[in-house]
């Protein structure tokens, strides 16, 4: 018969076992079967947020604590996927607005690299939370410099052109000579691959080795914008998503676009998500920019808003099983009631609008069908908009509204308790 000390060390050494049991089956990379997600062999389904700002947060002691605070919140929701910006091109003002900061790429090929150590703390604070980051890795859009900053620097946009509005037919036509600019996709290349090859400056982890990543993302919302540039952006996510694969064996990748409103056709949609080397298909949903409602009132049009929205899905969910591969929706928001800023103003309609989504997203789950998760537009955390202020001014906090946008619009912050409470009620069955 054992001793009592054996006995003891016995059971040390059960419990040790299982709590490395249990740790390591809340940790491994995602990766994609049979149209599916799946973690250590099971389905991975989840609801997340768009947390854009989440890197820059780590790079001041007042951003480390809002973050920190930040990520307890959202891990007490049950909200484990971050969909978060790797880095800014460039800075001042860019298409009438002031670009988010600090650059990561200050000039085309020079990096101020320490401007990382903001993404480094929240990957390592993240896998504290056994969370899950989608990063992309640049933008079709102003608002961190992305295209059009490539091709301000490769003589294509002028100083002055960079920095006035453009209309939306000039962004158009700017936008879509990125694919055929050489020089443009070589200095986003290189960005690329100085990120990829990244070793975290907290914990040392190699970017590629690192489990809090669940996918990189070509970009945020990448367009062709022209017919004409079609051939050369199919081309550009053929050759990126390949380049990718080659740096990094572990992690999943994905385009970043809105379906076939992005991608001018479903056709063009569904061919740069069969590419081999495309692992999971995306959509993002934005009524009010594609004006499916009129004005500030979304009450009147709203049940066509709903109509609208899912069947914008189900062309894409027929495209997601056609190709065998999960979608993602992972971009969707809608103003706070009357387009009012202030935490005060009422959120029914959006409440109302997420969980229209969050049903569709549960049905998928309950019937394995391909819709894998949300990430909803976007959080604000304890971010406040400031009174009688529209638009984002240097020092104000970041939110889930980028610059060019009234702050608070379409943000989710921590006072939302309708919200949240909404929210927990399809994140709970992840526990189930």
């Amino acid at each position: 018969m054992l001793n009592t000390i054996s006995q003891i060390k016995i059971l040390l050494l059960l419990v040790l076992s299982s709590c490395l049991f249990i740790s390591c089956m809340q940790k491994g990379y995602i990766k994609t079967s049979n149209g599916q997600f799946v973690q250590n062999g099971k389905p991975y389904y989840y609801i997340g947020a768009n947390y854009w700002y989440g890197g820059l947060l780590g790079n001041s002691e007042a951003g480390k604590i809002r973050l920190q605070k930040e990520l307890d919140f959202l891990a007490g929701n049950a909200v484990n996927n971050l969909r978060v910006m790797v880095g800014v091109e460039g800075s001042g003002e860019i298409n009438g607005v002031q670009r988010v900061k600090p650059a990561l790429q200050t000039r085309q090929g020079t990096f101020d690299t320490s401007r990382l150590n903001g993404l480094d703390y929240l990957l390592t604070e993240m896998s504290k939370r056994n969370m899950k980051a989608v990063l992309f890795l640049s933008n079709n859009w102003e608002w961190s410099g992305g295209f059009l900053q490539y091709l301000n620097w490769n003589g294509l946009i002028a100083d002055s052109v960079l920095q006035r509005k453009l209309s939306w037919d000039e962004n158009r036509d700017y936008v879509s000579r990125f694919y055929s600019c050489e020089p443009c996709m070589d200095a986003y290349k290189k960005q690329l691959e100085l990120v990829i090859n990244r070793s975290n400056s907290y914990n040392g982890k190699k970017y590629v080795n690192d489990e809090t990543i669940m996918s990189w993302e070509i970009a945020n919302e990448p367009r062709p914008m022209r017919p004409t540039a079609i051939d050369d952006y199919k081309n550009w996510i053929t050759e990126v998503a390949a380049t990718i694969k080659q740096l990094d064996k572990n992690h999943l990748v994905t385009t970043g676009t809105e379906g076939d409103i992005g991608t001018e056709t479903m056709e063009v949609y569904k061919q740069v998500h069969a590419d081999k080397n495309i692992d999971y298909a995306t959509i993002h949903i934005w009524p009010k920019n594609w004006a499916w409602f009129k004005g500030e009132d979304v009450q009147k049009d709203y049940d066509s808003v709903v109509i609208k929205t899912k069947n914008y899905i189900n062309k894409h969910v027929a495209i997601a099983k056609e190709i065998n591969k999960p979608l993602v929706i992972e971009e969707f928001g809608l103003p706070r009631d009357n387009q009012q800023f202030t935490l005060q103003s009422p959120v029914v309609f959006r409440n109302s609008y997420f969980k229209e989504i969050f049903t569709i997203w549960q049905q998928s789950v309950q019937t394995n069908g391909p819709i894998a998760g949300c990430n909803f537009w976007a959080f604000g955390g304890t971010a406040r908009p400031r009174a009688g202020q529209v638009f984002w001014k240097e020092g104000d906090d970041y939110m889930g509204d980028p610059p060019m946008e009234e702050q608070g619009l379409n943000t989710v912050f921590d006072t939302d308790a309708d919200t949240w409470k909404m929210i927990r009620s399809f994140t709970q069955i992840l526990k189930n």
